[in-house]
């Protein structure tokens, strides 16, 4: 089993420099030394305070289908973290992860919206608002427009309407860079609109609302879809918390007799495809499994495993508990923003 202590005692003498570097940063937003963009049209933030995944992926891809089906055209920001290349683009279903980066690719495929990738949130933005443009100008009904940014808590050089920051018990109780996982100190969290916790922690919410937050909670059900697979299996994963992922799998009735942790949005070679496919074997393992997010970054290599050995995916879905309560107040918020110029 792997244990990854999300604390590193011996690099707390250094979180003192780390603050500091916030202090400075913010001190430059405060006094528009690092100025802040505006788009023409709202934007939605997902994000948290930590490194690494929380789930704000799939929260964007559910979030995203939900404003379209109440039809808003919504598009998602994204830096394309982990992609060779520096050019604002929009992501293309069946792409590489080296040219887009994981994530858009996924929320392209699965969240049906368009994804934009940039360096610079606002350079994804202006691209998507000269597309919004474009299909006004050719007579489609025009919809009200919505950018969504993914992981962009941090990405404060663009105005956001709506902060939504994911928080669970792991952030709650971590240190700060270095010798924790936390980008952004606790007390960041007054920056948000509404924060969003798992479902099956209750008390976090108390403990919350005790420490002063007033604004809105939203509670997360993360649902893991696991396939039927007979026999053991070897599991494989490039991402953040890969605990969670493993854990899942059995609770979803898998019998995991390998577990391979890469490190995050890890980037595999055919080197390491062989190890891992003659590990398998070794252990009697019938088939691999892993994350749709590694499968989008195994690209040509995910042919050579399923050619030796069946490849399976098990995909995380988040849902919003009592979901149109929780997307209407959203829409409303964001009714109550300044109304953008026409296209």
């Amino acid at each position: 089993m792997i244990r990854r202590s999300p604390r590193r005692p011996l690099l707390l003498p250094l979180v003192p420099a780390y603050s500091l570097a916030l202090w400075l940063r913010e001190l430059r937003l405060g006094t528009r030394a690092e100025p802040v963009q505006r788009l023409r049209f709202p934007v939605v933030s997902i994000g948290n305070l930590s490194t690494g995944g929380a789930g704000k992926t799939p929260l964007t891809i559910a979030l995203a289908k939900a404003l379209a089906q109440r039809g808003f055209r919504v598009d998602v920001l994204s830096r394309g973290y982990g992609r060779k290349g520096q050019r604002t683009t929009l992501a293309k279903t069946g792409g590489s992860a080296e040219e887009f980066g994981d994530e858009p690719l996924m929320i392209a495929s699965e969240g049906g919206v368009p994804a934009y990738v940039a360096d610079l949130r606002y350079d994804a933005g202006v691209l998507a608002e000269g597309d919004a443009a474009a299909i006004a100008v050719v007579g489609e009904q025009q919809k009200p427009v919505v950018h969504l940014l993914d992981d962009g808590f941090q990405h404060r050089q663009l105005h956001r309407d709506v902060d939504i920051v994911l928080l669970d018990r792991r952030d709650w109780s971590d240190w700060l860079l270095p010798a924790g996982n936390l980008r952004e100190p606790r007390k960041a969290i007054h920056r948000a609109s509404i924060v969003a916790i798992p479902a099956d922690d209750p008390q976090l919410e108390a403990e919350l609302r005790a420490w002063g937050w007033q604004g809105q909670v939203w509670r997360l059900h993360r649902r893991m879809n696991v396939p039927v697979i007979e026999g053991p299996v070897a599991a494989f994963c490039g991402i953040a918390r890969p605990k969670q992922f493993f854990e899942g799998l059995e609770a979803g009735g898998l019998q995991v007799a390998i577990r391979k942790a890469f490190a995050d949005h890890h980037h595999y070679t055919s080197a390491e495809i062989e190890r891992l496919l003659a590990a398998s074997g070794a252990a009697g393992a019938g088939a691999l499994i892993t994350t749709e997010k590694d499968m989008v970054r195994l690209g040509g290599l995910s042919s050579r495993l399923g050619d030796s050995m069946p490849l399976k995916t098990a995909g995380l879905r988040v849902e919003i508990e009592d979901e149109v309560r929780a997307v209407e107040g959203l829409v409303e918020r964001l009714r109550l923003s300044p109304s953008p110029p026409p296209l």
